[in-house]
């Protein structure tokens, strides 16, 4: 009776578990096993970048504010990087520029993208360019967390977490209902082999 109880229990309390890790878990499984497929055939997946340049001038004030830092690395002036924002359409923040005696080059790639804005120190001459790469190389680098910021690396390790407390739940319920389920831990067994005899034959 005792060990019936706790079986209930167990189950019960995995069962939980299981489900709110699997509907938490449920859309970013969708969109990363998707983005598996999409990424092992990358090759065969056409992209057509679009490419947009703009060229413009720092008002004087605006270069002013630059100031005389000859070396290194370091964000915008807050005035001059919201005037870029505003003629520009984008959003500098605070990225790290670089500095030199000639020029200022911001580096700002992002999910499926990638720009830089470059400024002229003597003269204020801004030249800026991005380039597109589509809707599936921005799922792609989400995917990967390529450039996506740390917001989006927050959500990777809560999302794998997820995953882990689902699959291990999974395991113990496996285990509670093998017994009237036999093909269970050979099919857990196919599961380990096959990707385990692809990866020490099939991979050189």
């Amino acid at each position: 009776m005792q060990q019936q109880q706790s079986r209930g229990f167990w189950l019960r309390t995995l069962h939980q578990w299981h489900w709110i890790s699997s509907a938490v878990c449920l859309i970013g499984m969708l969109l990363f096993a998707a983005t598996g497929i999409t990424l092992n055939h990358a090759a065969k997946i056409e992209a057509k970048p679009v490419v947009v340049s703009q060229q413009l001038t720092l008002p004087a004030d605006l270069l002013g504010t630059l100031g005389d830092r000859a070396d290194g690395t370091a964000p915008l002036p807050r005035k001059a990087s919201r005037w870029l924002d505003a003629q520009l359409g984008i959003a500098i923040g605070r990225r790290p520029a670089e500095w030199s005696d000639g020029e200022v080059y911001l580096s700002m790639p992002s999910p499926g993208a990638d720009a830089w804005l470059s400024i002229d120190r003597d003269s204020g001459a801004v030249e800026y360019e991005s380039t597109a790469r589509g809707w599936v190389s921005y799922f792609n680098d989400l995917h990967k967390g390529r450039n996506a910021g740390p917001a989006w690396g927050w959500f990777l390790d809560i999302f794998a977490v997820a995953c882990l407390v689902f699959c291990i739940t999974g395991l113990f319920l496996l285990h509670l209902h093998a017994r009237q389920r036999r093909m269970t831990w050979p099919l857990v067994g196919l599961g380990l082999l096959v990707p385990l005899l692809i990866a020490l034959i099939l991979i050189h």
